[in-house]
């Protein structure tokens, strides 16, 4: 992990905004000539902070599917139960985001599919699979309020 000063935070903040930008729209915009800019891009690019550049896609919005949340519960916490359930996931097209957490739930999934009764066949699929899944809930996303992934927030900025 490399540390962070603010120029490199309003950097990233930059880049998440418009990730599209020039240049010398950038340099100008965090108050540094062009090369030191650019040098710091590329050593957050190196490290492995700015994992690359990309359009933001909304795929509900274009495939008009439905998004659903789902809470996992795992029988066993064996490692091995663990990478079987994760690789599975991973590998999972109706799967846009998968979370293991502590708590009451072992993972939290964000699945898109095509309707209600698309993400039932999925999860019939799952379960046929003996992942050991011990329980699941499933949440339909009726309305989003705020979506904002991998947008830092102020307080990343101003801690610097």
């Amino acid at each position: 992990m490399i540390k962070l000063d603010r120029y490199d935070l309003a950097i990233l903040r930059i880049l998440e905004r418009d990730g599209r930008i020039t240049k010398s729209k950038l340099a100008e915009e965090v108050n540094l000539s062009i090369s030191p800019a650019w040098e710091r891009v590329r050593k957050l690019e190196e490290s492995g902070v700015i994992r690359g550049y990309h359009a933001e896609v909304d795929w509900v919005g274009a495939l008009r599917g439905s998004r659903i949340v789902v809470e996992v519960t795992l029988s066993r916490h064996t490692a091995h139960d663990m990478r079987r359930f994760e690789a599975r996931v991973s590998a999972a097209e109706e799967v846009m985001q998968c979370y293991a957490t502590g708590g009451g739930v072992d993972y939290v999934l964000h699945v898109l599919a095509r309707d209600i009764d698309h993400y039932q066949r999925f999860i019939d699929a799952l379960l046929m699979e003996d992942l050991g899944i011990e329980r699941y809930f499933t949440y339909i996303v009726t309305k989003v309020v705020k979506c904002a992934p991998n947008q830092a927030p102020a307080w990343a900025v101003e801690s610097a």
